[in-house]
């Protein structure tokens, strides 16, 4: 029976040792590794931003582009744009960037530039005779600049000066 008591005295002993040794100081339990920290935020960033896509993606449908006068648009840095236009409505295009599919509408301006806002993504589009350009509004910064359709592209014919009267 003795030799049961020491055993089970020794298995006590053991099980405390490593009941300490694994026990955390009480300071220890409540700090937060910077590192876990940040991965935390970006994790919370992520899922934040899924769910205003999603939310975006509702309310702002991808609109329909059947029917509609297609234009292809190269800009800087390999970037291209469609814009997609019916003849029925004058104040709204379709704009390609990315993968998807933007319903913009007409703001008036003063200039005569054309332009197009989203205001559920942020992005607006202004064509002027030169090139387009599209821009982040809630970042404010450029999304594509020289943007260029085909007309844009072609070069400008020469005009000849007058001929000087003598």
């Amino acid at each position: 029976m003795a030799i049961l008591s020491q055993h089970s005295l020794a298995a006590s002993l053991i099980a405390l040792a490593a009941a300490s040794v694994c026990a955390l100081p009480a300071h220890a339990a409540t700090e937060i590794h910077p590192k876990a920290t940040k991965v935390l935020k970006h994790k919370a960033a992520k899922k934040k931003a899924e769910a205003k896509t999603d939310a975006e993606d509702k309310n702002d449908p991808e609109p329909d582009i059947t029917d509609t006068v297609v234009q292809q648009y190269s800009c800087e840095l390999g970037n291209k744009i469609t814009i997609y236009t019916n003849a029925n409505d004058n104040e709204h295009i379709a704009l390609r960037w990315k993968n998807r599919v933007h319903r913009m509408s007409r703001v008036a301006t003063t200039t005569g530039a054309q332009r197009f806002e989203n205001p559920v993504y942020g992005i607006v589009w202004i064509g002027i005779p030169a090139k387009g350009i599209l821009l982040d509004s809630k970042h404010n910064h450029q999304l594509a600049n020289e943007c260029k359709g085909a007309e844009q592209s072609k070069p400008m014919a020469a005009v000849a000066p007058d001929a000087k009267q003598g």
